[in-house]
């Protein structure tokens, strides 16, 4: 009768260290990192409610079944949801439950001593054998030590190592992952991104409700917002006459930091921001903002001021809507500022260079229902006109008027707007720290070659070395250490 082996059943303890073994393997964190690749592909394709919450409304807008599947899966909100969460800790737990040990067994085995000599040296590689002239070993220490590599000095023999180098720079590699997502981490949690569109002679106080948008760390408090006011004083846009490309920004700013009365003069540039405690202020991008007054059939003005609009290509053709709802009726205008004014037939004008040289305001009059009591959020850069009548089509050149039925609309002038992006990242400091290590932790792991040479003096000297994994180089070395001990040039 056979006998049959039963297997006993794991506990909670060995199926808990069974399943720690699991995760913290390398096989598992490569195919974790996979997985943080693809589950990132969404937040690109997809529209997020942090980065663009009018798309998202859209999305609702025109497919409300399809956007309320896609809502429940965390589609809109890629980066924010459980199941991306999940996969980005157990990477953190993995690389770190993966890398620690292996430091701390590095850390004793580079410490250590080289391995003694082997008896049968004949089985190792680049093995030779000659006879003794007496002052070997000493020749072969001296050689060891200009060349740095680690000695065992035993009894007629000499275990020499070099090249630990190389799992040290494999180790660092994967400690700066570890520091880099820390980084990350602190970033998304104690960080903040805000933007704010200035015009130019604005001023900027940087309260949470200044902001055009604001993006906050889930630790983040508004408590943590540097108080300081910022004045758009000048800004200079240079332009390549030939191409219309862009050579040069300049922004100049006066600010005034909480507490003092002291105004500081500042410059912002494009790759040159301004520093504020933990807050960075960039210069992202910039337009123009044309100044209109819009006055009823009573000929009261009903609207006054300049109203942002936004560039379509690289010559600042814009466009925007300017919305009067204290009209009576309510009027809307969708307007095109075209810079520098050139006809053009197929869309009645073109902007031939991004600098105001002949500015030309492009207007369609619409009267009706502007839909801003109806609850859905609108953008200020756009006018639906689905309730609206059109009225009127009109081009102003700066200081013209164009009446219609039920008032009028003079165009003022222009003035210029930057859009000014506000980032506050704490950890980015570690990110840099972590990728600056992994390069040069890289650097050291596929240059450094690991090698062992042994000496044994007796009746005859014997060389041999070793290369681990291979690694090309060791029979030129070998070569310059027999010609050495051997005495030939």
């Amino acid at each position: 009768m056979s006998q049959q082996t039963q297997i006993p059943e794991l506990d909670n303890v060995g199926l808990l260290r069974f399943a720690w073994r699991q995760l913290t393997s390398m096989r598992t964190a490569l195919i974790l990192l996979l997985l943080v690749g693809i589950a990132a592909i969404p937040g690109s394709l997809v529209p997020q409610r942090t980065q663009n919450p009018l798309q998202v409304g859209q999305y609702f807008k025109d497919s409300p079944e399809q956007a309320r599947w896609m809502d429940r899966f965390y589609l809109f909100d890629v980066y924010g949801s459980p199941w991306f969460s999940a996969i980005y800790i157990l990477l953190f737990v993995s690389l770190i439950g993966c890398v620690l040990p292996r430091t701390f067994e590095h850390f004793k085995a580079a410490r250590a001593l080289p391995p003694v000599t082997p008896k049968n040296l004949s089985r190792l590689e680049h093995h030779e054998t000659w006879g003794p002239k007496g002052n070997e070993l000493q020749l072969a220490k001296d050689w060891f030590k200009s060349k740095r590599f680690r000695v065992l000095e035993t009894n007629g023999s000499i275990s020499a190592e070099k090249g630990f180098t190389r799992e040290t720079g494999n180790l660092f590699f994967h400690l700066a992952l570890i520091l880099i997502l820390l980084g990350i981490s602190f970033s998304s949690l104690f960080g903040m991104r805000g933007e704010a569109i200035i015009n130019v002679g604005e001023r900027f106080v940087n309260t949470s409700t200044s902001y055009d948008t604001l993006i906050r760390g889930k630790l983040f408090r508004d408590s943590s917002i540097p108080t300081f006011m910022l004045t758009a004083d000048k800004f200079v846009a240079q332009y390549n006459l030939e191409t219309s490309a862009p050579e040069d920004y300049t922004l100049d700013v006066s600010l005034l930091r909480d507490g003092s009365t002291k105004i500081e003069k500042k410059t912002i540039k494009v790759n040159s921001p301004m520093t504020i405690g933990m807050t960075r202020i960039y210069l992202q991008a910039n337009g123009y903002a044309p100044v209109v007054t819009v006055r009823d059939s009573k000929g009261d003005v009903a609207f006054q001021g300049p109203v942002t609009f936004l560039p379509q290509d690289a010559n600042l053709r814009s466009i925007g809507a300017i919305k009067v709802p204290d009209a009576v009726p309510q009027v809307g205008f969708l307007g095109s500022f075209l810079p520098t004014y050139v006809r053009d037939g197929e869309n009645g004008g073109a902007s031939a260079f991004p600098k105001a040289l002949n500015p030309r305001l492009l207007l369609s009059v619409w009267s009706g229902d502007l839909g801003l009591d109806s609850g859905i959020p609108q953008s200020v850069y756009r006018l639906d006109t689905s309730e609206m009548a059109q009225i009127g089509l009109k081009g102003l050149k700066p200081g013209e008027s164009y009446s219609y039925e039920g008032g009028s609309i003079t165009f003022e002038g222009y003035v210029q707007w930057v859009n000014l992006n506000f980032v506050a990242d704490p950890g980015k400091h570690l990110a840099l720290l972590g990728g600056i290590v992994a390069i040069l932790g890289l650097l050291a792991s596929l240059f450094t070659r690991r090698r062992r040479i042994w000496i044994r003096v007796g009746d005859q000297v014997e060389v041999a070395g070793l290369a681990k994994n291979a690694a090309p180089g060791l029979e030129v070395e070998m070569q310059g250490f027999v010609k050495m001990l051997k005495g030939e040039k």
